[in-house]
């Protein structure tokens, strides 16, 4: 008998049917790897296996009895673990690094709701270490919000790993994560399996699942479509996944490379301690930026984009002196940024998708300060048709949608115009291979159209489809400058795993 037995379970959303049957056995010692374009239903078929949403309608077992949630403290008390890809719908800002990794044990009284902070640090060492993490007392005592997105994953990560789960639900658990991270976190997954847990592991990282998986299950329209154990039939899965559009491979491009330089930097340092460097943005074609966590990739971003104005050096936009001191000054010089946290930096809660989509452009929706809806629901609606949002209309709340969903109408928002230059961090995160083709080939027809684009991640895969000219950051300091036609995976690779 599998661990985990889901059959036939449903949920809707008013008339919105988002599971329609889904029916999956997880047995104990084993990786399935959930796989869907965004909108499938992984998200809420996730929410409902960790008790967020109620089961409407089907069975959930494991270990042949059945699952009684009436909410997330249930689910984990039978024995289920989930970490959520929306990392602020697992920490809590406000509270401690210590605090944030004992939440569920201090809510369920298991320690107690007042005392000493420094009572609570041996307990959160324990649960931190369990994810291999030596982080010092100072650390642990740092409002959570204080520390950056990979380092709340992994907060979460040990938070969930200390419960000792019997199914462990990860949602893009590396989405985040350094190269070294990651790593660490697979060895984890494999020890577990080891040890009989039943894990669930969403990714559209092929090379993750190729590694980890057992069995594959490709999720559309809210039904599973297939399920492959190994060796895995990837253009079947693709197929089943995306539909036509995942049987076709990206078409050839040519590679082109821009001669009017549109945004010179000239030294510059990312960090007090890094080395100065120059660099130019030339208009028609798009750079893409690679590094380790650390390198100074979002550092690069926020600076051109004046969210943390650089300290040293200068920069120059088509000619004349450039220096926003915030990012409303980078705006109206046409110089915009997609932001690496699009929750925390780029949306409102309870905000429509239409609103969402305006809110960079306030001031063309609302002339004298009266705010045209017609106006701001059509360019919602522009969003929608042009990247293939799933949604009901631009008036549903943008934070009700998929994880993918929502970095469309992110990215969207940017590209309905020409931008001179269009910085993009980390813009294929929680995206599916088909919405990340789609988003590539709109950054690029961005270029032709004769703005500078700069694409930052932390993805070779990504970096080497959408850019003309790939840049790898260690340290805050450009190690390598070349065109993709003339440098190698490889060489990309080594380059990246140097030290300064």
């Amino acid at each position: 008998m599998a661990t985990v037995s889901l059959q036939d379970v449903r949920h809707s959303f008013g008339d919105n049917v988002v599971l329609r049957g889904v029916s999956l056995d997880v047995d104990a010692g084993e990786v399935l790897a959930l796989m869907g374009a965004n909108g499938a239903g992984k998200s809420t078929l996730i929410k409902v296996l960790s008790g967020v949403h109620p089961l409407q309608s089907g069975t959930i077992t494991i270990d042949g009895r059945p699952l009684v949630a009436a909410g997330p403290l249930d689910a984990r008390a039978a024995g289920i673990e989930t970490v959520h890809q929306r990392i602020d719908e697992g920490v809590v800002p406000g509270l401690t690094v210590a605090e944030n990794l004992l939440f569920e044990r201090i809510a369920q009284r298991e320690l107690p709701l007042v005392g000493s902070l420094r009572s609570l640090l041996p307990a959160a060492r324990s649960v931190a270490a369990g994810l291999g993490l030596d982080w010092p007392d100072d650390v642990l005592r740092r409002d959570v919000h204080e520390l950056g997105i990979a380092d709340q994953q992994l907060v979460l990560l040990a938070r969930a790993l200390s419960r000792e789960p019997r199914l462990l639900v990860l949602d893009e658990p590396t989405s985040a994560l350094s190269a070294a991270e990651a790593e660490r976190l697979f060895t984890v997954v494999e020890a577990l399996r080891a040890g009989g847990v039943a894990i669930i592991y969403v990714s559209h990282r092929i090379g993750e699942i190729e590694r980890l998986a057992d069995r594959i299950a490709v999720l559309r329209d809210g039904s599973v479509r297939s399920e492959q154990a190994r060796p895995y039939d990837w253009p079947a899965a693709m197929h089943d996944m995306l539909g036509d559009r995942g049987a076709r491979q990206l078409a050839e491009r040519t590679e082109h490379r821009g001669t009017e330089v549109v945004l010179e930097l000239r030294g510059v340092r990312l960090f007090t301690e890094s080395p100065a460097f120059d660099l130019d943005l030339r208009a028609g074609e798009v750079t893409g930026v690679i590094g380790l966590l650390g390198a100074g990739k979002s550092e690069l971003a926020h600076g051109i984009f004046g969210g943390q104005p650089f300290a040293v050096g200068s920069m120059r936009l088509d000619g004349t002196s450039y220096g926003p001191r915030s990012p409303a000054e980078a705006v109206a010089r046409e110089v915009y940024l997609v932001p690496e946290d699009r929750a925390a930096q780029a949306m409102l809660p309870g905000w429509s998708i239409a609103r969402t989509a305006s809110l960079p452009f306030l001031r063309a929706v609302s002339p004298r300060g009266v705010l045209r809806s017609a106006q701001e629901r059509a360019d919602g609606r522009i969003v929608i048709e042009r990247f293939d949002v799933v949604a009901r209309a631009a008036t549903q709340r943008v934070d009700a949608l998929s994880g993918g969903n929502q970095q469309k109408v992110v990215v969207g928002r940017w590209l309905r115009g020409q931008p001179r230059v269009m910085v993009l961090d980390e813009p294929f995160r929680g995206v599916d291979i088909g919405a990340r083709h789609d988003l590539s080939r709109r950054v690029r027809e961005l270029a032709a159209g004769g703005s500078a684009a700069l694409v930052l991640a932390s993805d070779v895969d990504e970096v080497l489809e959408v850019a003309d000219r790939v840049i790898v950051l260690v340290e805050g300091r450009p190690r390598l400058d070349a065109y993709t036609s003339t440098v190698t995976r490889d060489q990309i690779v080594s380059t990246m795993a140097e030290v300064a």
